[in-house]
Formats: C-alpha cells, sequence, structure tokens
C-alpha cells in the first residue's frame, strides 16, 4: 500500500472510531479479495472501503470505485462472515477522503454504500 492510501485509511479508521465504531481488523486480505477496514457499528458488521483524492479535480473518490472492485470486496466478506453467526447483520459504507488546503481533510461516510 502507497502512502496516500494509508494515510487515508488512518483518517477513516479515526473517523469511525469516534464515532463509536470498534475497528476489528485492516487490511483484511483472503485470496481474490481485500476489505480495507471492519468495523462493528452496534449489531452491524461494517465492511469500509476507503477512497482518497489529492484534490477533486477528476471527480469524487467514490466514482473510482468499479463493479469489479465491489465484487473482490463482497468475495472477501463472505470469507469473513463465515465465522459470524448466520442471523448477523452486515453492511458496505465507502468512506471518502478528500485532501484540502492547510493539511485537513473532507471525510464523507457513505453508510449502506452497495450491497
Amino acid at each position: 500500500m502507497n502512502a496516500t492510501g494509508r494515510v487515508g485509511e488512518d483518517v477513516a479508521a479515526f473517523h469511525l472510531e469516534r464515532r463509536g465504531y470498534a475497528i476489528l481488523a485492516r487490511n483484511y486480505a483472503v485470496r481474490g479479495g481485500e476489505i480495507d477496514i471492519i468495523a462493528r457499528d452496534g449489531e452491524y458488521i461494517v465492511f469500509v472501503e476507503v477512497k482518497r483524492r489529492k484534490n477533486g479535480a477528476f471527480g469524487l473518490p467514490r466514482e473510482c470505485l468499479t463493479p469489479a472492485q465491489t465484487a473482490r470486496i463482497k468475495r472477501a466478506a463472505l470469507v469473513y462472515a463465515t465465522d459470524l453467526p448466520s442471523e448477523q447483520p452486515y453492511r458496505f459504507d465507502v468512506i471518502e477522503v478528500l485532501d484540502e488546503l492547510h493539511g485537513e481533510c473532507a471525510v464523507n461516510h457513505i453508510i449502506g454504500a452497495f450491497w
């Protein structure tokens, strides 16, 4: 992972923790897929994809999430979910991190971004 991606994931994890989420795993990888962050939000297990951009010149970070990427995330989530109770609710979120002036980042948390 490059430094830009690592910073984006750190910002996203901090954002989640400030909102009461418990971080369960970061960079969970299995054959054929990876999940940036896995967290618990109340009763939900949340599989989070983090997208970071240095500026909005080429569109919003979420616009770079392809169908192939969502398929890989879902595949990894299914592997992770095999150890969960069958009735365990889960969802897929996206956190956009967009760099702004003076070292600040704008964070947009999209809950239930895809299924």
